[in-house]
């Protein structure tokens, strides 16, 4: 899979003969997106042309109001990983800013889909709207020179009742605690992926020494302490207790997420882990003191080991 970054970067010539495209923020890339990509992939290889997949950064949202936009589910690499995992030949990457935000949908079909992708044949959601002020929309589409199909939401049974599977549906079930149902709409265990950075080593100095790791996106899905599985760092999967957050007590002001993983002490920096969350333990919270904080860690250890055990 090739990334894209920005249409400057597609050259001309690169889709003479057309491509098959979707476009969306495919945050999750959950089971719903995944029925899209495969019927992307699938319509490419019939035509016998390259499958694109066209996507925003920052979100829409997290231009127009990044304090109330979601959080990510998924930061870029992530999504990059997934989509090249269901078989997509290209990813253009659009930078979300001032002159995008005001491109017509009218435009935005002229510059992107048919001067430069050249599109035969387009998958959107059936709520996808684009262009200036949102005018775009399937009828819209349905007027130009390529086919276009809107897919009908993915619906799933959990626990009795029929759920359109979204990703802030996705993301309710991890405020609400639910990772059981959460791998159902995902189709896979959620993680969260990063490299293990140097801190500023407070976890070792009240005896609970921790790995750093960046979340680079604005918000973060996962807030407070977590029974957690790790991989990445050996073979076997490792078990720990992680706290995603801002750590009032010690006055960081950084969201960041750090792990505690037991009966384990090698020096990882720089090594890439994967974060599973098991089960939330509590919210953070401002202590009194550091040895209040200390006492609460230690009781949040036991319930985590307790919680993996089981």
């Amino acid at each position: 899979m090739r990334l894209i970054r920005g249409l400057y970067n597609c050259p001309e010539q690169l889709f003479n003969n057309g491509c098959v495209a979707t476009i969306g923020n495919f945050d999750g890339v959950h089971i719903g997106h995944q029925a899209i990509i495969n019927k992307l992939t699938a319509k490419a290889q019939a035509l016998s042309l390259p499958s694109v997949v066209v996507l925003f950064e920052p979100h829409a949202q997290e231009f127009f109001r990044p304090q109330q936009a979601p959080a990510r589910l998924f930061k870029l690499t992530d999504k990059l990983q997934a989509l090249k995992s269901l078989g997509v030949s290209y990813v253009l990457c659009l930078r979300f800013n001032e002159e995008l935000a005001n491109l017509s949908a009218q435009d935005f079909v002229r510059r992107v889909l048919n001067e430069r992708l050249r599109v035969k044949h387009l998958f959107i959601g059936d709520d996808f709207r684009f262009g200036h002020q949102r005018q775009g929309d399937f009828e819209l589409l349905k007027s130009y020179d390529f086919t276009v199909e809107a897919n009908q939401s993915v619906t799933s049974n959990l626990e009795g009742e029929t759920i359109r599977i979204s990703s802030s549906f996705v993301r309710e079930l991890i405020e609400q605690n639910r990772f059981d149902l959460v791998a159902v709409a995902l189709g896979h265990n959620y993680r969260i992926n990063g490299k293990v950075a140097h801190g500023d080593k407070q976890g070792r100095t009240i005896g609970v020494p921790t790995a750093n790791i960046a979340l680079k996106r604005l918000k973060s899905p996962l807030k407070g302490v977590y029974a957690v599985k790790i991989h990445g760092v050996t073979d076997r999967v490792l078990l720990g207790v992680a706290n995603i957050g801002r750590k009032p007590t010690l006055k960081d002001t950084s969201e960041r997420l750090e792990v505690h993983i037991f009966d384990f002490d090698q020096n990882i920096y720089g090594n890439r882990l994967s974060i599973e969350p098991v089960a939330k333990i509590r919210d953070e919270k401002k202590f009194e003191s550091v040895e209040t904080l200390k006492l609460q860690i230690r009781n949040d250890i036991e319930i985590a080991q307790d919680i993996l055990k089981r």
